[in-house]
């Protein structure tokens, strides 16, 4: 495969994830471009790559273009690489609501190129062991879900960050931060849809900085999936001591299985007789499980690992390959759903139909 030329959108931290995911994927990372000229040269010297003064002038130098800019810049950004013919990986959430991602994904559709999101807790081998494990049907019929996901870099009062402003990340903090990667691997791994939710939310301090909060600092979901299951979703950016807990339970009719990010190099698998641990050995997991192993049994793999593998398989589509589980633009816009319902719920009460 001829290397592939990438621009970074955005000089945060996601943008140093993406620059160092291209470049371990084996792609070239030509530029980056950010919030203003000052922005884009700090970000250049943190990435050893060129500044770029504007997106529409990055796009012109690329074969892919990662977005990795505030929540509201992404449907700009996005449609002007698609009107460049680009492909393009966008963070989540993919937009601000529903009807803006569903448009984004129509876009790239109709430019016919590789468009993904990076909802990279799908590459973790030891999630794809679940997936596998669900698809063979070794968890019989789905019962029931419960899932977290967990942080406290919120918990302090004067703690701050433009995710705050729903101007900038949208009417869902925690979420649509970090709820919208609970939720694509719920249905990712059961193969399972979420047709029904309702939803509690809290803000834990009414003001920070002394600017009114308005956004969600945790969520609590009941959860009815299109099979029946039914189940609990709970997401906190308040919850002290935990850092980046996401955890899954499905619980079916023959077993259980538990994925935790946090060990992502096992796999508990609960039975009724006895219940045993998977640690990561790619000859003893299914073929896409052991396709994602980027070093041997024994070492730790981990999210940059994960963003790694992701990166790699956003290449090999464009290369003209079909590596299964990518995150579409589609797989963005159906999570977007999922927050806008979240958000409903609520805000009005009650139960809130998806599909």
């Amino acid at each position: 495969m001829q290397k592939l030329t990438v621009g970074i959108v955005g000089g945060g931290f996601m943008g140093r994830v993406h620059s160092h995911a291209a470049r371990a994927a084996g792609a070239e990372v030509v530029g980056v471009t950010s919030s203003s000229p000052e922005r884009s040269a700090a970000a250049a010297g943190q990435l050893g790559t060129a500044a770029v003064d504007d997106v529409a002038e990055l796009v012109e130098q690329v074969d892919v273009v990662h977005v990795c800019s505030p929540n509201a810049s992404h449907a700009g950004h996005v449609r002007t690489a698609l009107e460049a013919g680009r492909h393009v990986v966008c963070e989540k959430p993919l937009a601000l609501d529903a009807a803006e991602a569903e448009d984004l994904a129509a876009r790239a559709a109709d430019a016919g190129v590789v468009a993904a999101v990076p909802f990279i807790y799908r590459f973790h081998p030891m999630a794809r062991q679940a997936a596998a494990h669900v698809a063979a049907g070794e968890l019989g019929r789905l019962l029931t879900v419960r899932g977290s996901y967990l942080q406290d870099w919120m918990l302090d009062p004067e703690a701050g960050n433009w995710r705050v402003d729903p101007q900038a990340a949208g009417r869902s903090r925690a979420f649509g931060d970090v709820g919208s990667h609970l939720a694509d691997l719920l249905e990712f791994l059961s193969g399972d849809r979420i047709v029904r939710l309702a939803a509690a939310t809290t803000i834990a301090h009414p003001r920070r900085g002394g600017v009114e909060v308005t956004t969600e600092d945790a969520a609590a979901l009941t959860v009815q999936l299109r099979s029946g299951a039914v189940g609990s979703l709970m997401v906190s950016q308040v919850d002290a001591g935990r850092k980046n807990a996401l955890t899954l339970e499905l619980a079916g009719t023959e077993t259980s299985v538990v994925f935790d990010q946090e060990h992502p190099d096992e796999l508990w698998i609960g039975g009724v007789e006895a219940s045993r641990t998977v640690t990561r050995d790619a000859a003893a997991l299914a073929a896409d499980a052991a396709r994602l192993n980027l070093v041997p049994a024994g070492h730790p793999m981990g999210y940059l690992d994960a963003f790694t593998a992701f990166a790699r398989d956003v290449y090999a589509a464009v290369d003209g390959e079909t590596p299964h589980g990518l995150p579409s633009f589609a797989d963005g816009a159906r999570a977007n759903a999922v927050i806008d319902a979240v958000v409903s719920s609520a805000e009005h009460g009650g139960w809130v139909d998806l599909d």
